[in-house]
């Protein structure tokens, strides 16, 4: 059993090395379409996030013109049913 030339050696760790480099700049490319695409869900999310909170503003800027009718409702009520 004879060690292969030095010369070899290298050529296969080169050959190692290059094939491990393609591997990794492919999971690099599939990790980068990830952050892509979970960046723009994010955004998407944000932006629903904000036209409920806008929503539910509106709904909350309306509760005391609403509560103050519902307030006079029953009193009038109360007046004709005493009557």
């Amino acid at each position: 059993m004879t060690n292969p030339p030095l010369i070899e050696q290298i050529a296969e760790r080169v050959e190692r090395l290059l094939v491990r480099h393609e591997e990794l700049r492919r999971t690099n490319e599939l990790l980068t379409q990830q952050v892509q695409a979970l960046t723009h869900e994010r955004d998407n999310l944000k932006s629903r996030l904000m036209a409920a909170r806008a929503r539910v503003d509106s709904l909350i800027d309306r509760l005391p013109a609403a509560a103050a009718a519902v307030a006079a409702a029953p009193a009038s009520d109360d007046k004709e049913g005493a009557a």
